[in-house]
């Protein structure tokens, strides 16, 4: 059984990270999204992956190129020399997928993140019988997004509102993903130091090499490789990109995301702030914005 991951072009809505590495190798719970993906395909017996890219094709085959030995998943790259959507990439690495055997193959996007119910979703397209079938989730406020309409006990999908409708009648299913119960982070996977007197948590990735200081409080944040957070700091519902430094007695909030190299001084507090690599910040952010 082969999967098509669609890894797409630039990532721009993931800056300032992707304008440090690809979006598919940017982490979650201290693990690159794609690999995520990939394990979690080797699981349910995929033996091929093929990765659609137009941008930077070659470190994403580079990174890739020891866990294909790993994880013994062969893992090829169908290169899009212009961006091609969604449909394009999938007629482009046709020969790839299809091999005669009739099996089914997976198609997902490189920057889903979920527990991958992968084999219920095989169990569901076997029972019914058609063309495709699509893993689907509920939204609190759908009117950011195409919306599908379907049977409640079939699954089977009437129409999209504001998508093509080209090729969905009586093919085409739709099953509901679950809803998402949260990551377990291997300590074993990660060592950094810890000063005594920090509160940390919930929903904390800290990633390895890191050295937080005492007295520092994390929350609901995600701190990349290689980062110092320094004494009685505070960090909530924000990312720390590699190899940065927030300051003692500084405190970031609010979706502040700080690129790679960042450096936050003592006492500056951030409210939202979107910082590029290699800044240093010495004055507070007061409002949401981004720091070229």
């Amino acid at each position: 059984m082969k999967a098509l991951i669609l890894v797409g072009g630039f990532g721009t809505r993931l800056r300032p990270l992707t304008l440090s590495v690809p979006k598919p190798l940017v982490e979650f719970a201290n693990k690159p999204m794609i690999l995520h993906q990939i394990e979690a395909l080797k699981a349910i017996g995929v033996t091929e992956v093929v990765l659609a890219i137009n941008y930077q094709p070659e470190v994403m085959m580079n990174f890739l190129k020891d866990f294909e030995t790993k994880l013994e998943i062969k893992i090829t790259c169908s290169q899009e020399t212009e961006p091609l959507g969604t449909a394009g990439p999938l007629a482009l690495a046709r020969d790839k997928l299809i091999d005669g055997s009739g099996e089914p193959f997976f198609v997902l996007n490189s920057d889903v993140i979920s527990e991958y119910p992968l084999k219920q979703m095989m169990e569901f397209h076997k029972v019914h019988g058609g063309e495709a079938s699509i893993m689907v989730t509920k939204v609190d406020e759908p009117s950011k997004y195409g919306v599908v309409v379907m049977e409640e006990s079939t699954g089977k999908v009437e129409k999209f509102v504001e998508k093509p409708k080209i090729f969905v009648e009586d093919k085409l299913y739709a099953m509901v993903l679950p809803g998402f119960s949260g990551w377990t982070l291997d300590s074993q996977e990660t060592i950094s130091l810890i000063g005594e007197g920090c509160l940390i948590g919930p929903d904390v990735a800290i990633g390895p090499g890191c050295i937080v200081e005492s007295g520092v409080r994390l929350s609901r944040c995600s701190v990349m490789r290689g980062v110092r957070i320094k004494k009685h700091a505070c960090i909530s519902s924000s990312i720390i990109g590699w190899h940065s430094t927030v300051g003692q007695w500084a405190r970031v909030e609010n979706l502040t995301i700080l690129g790679e190299d960042v450096h936050v001084c003592d006492e500056i507090y951030s409210n939202g702030g979107v910082v590029l690599p290699h800044k240093e910040i010495k004055s507070s952010i007061l409002k949401p914005e981004i720091v070229m």
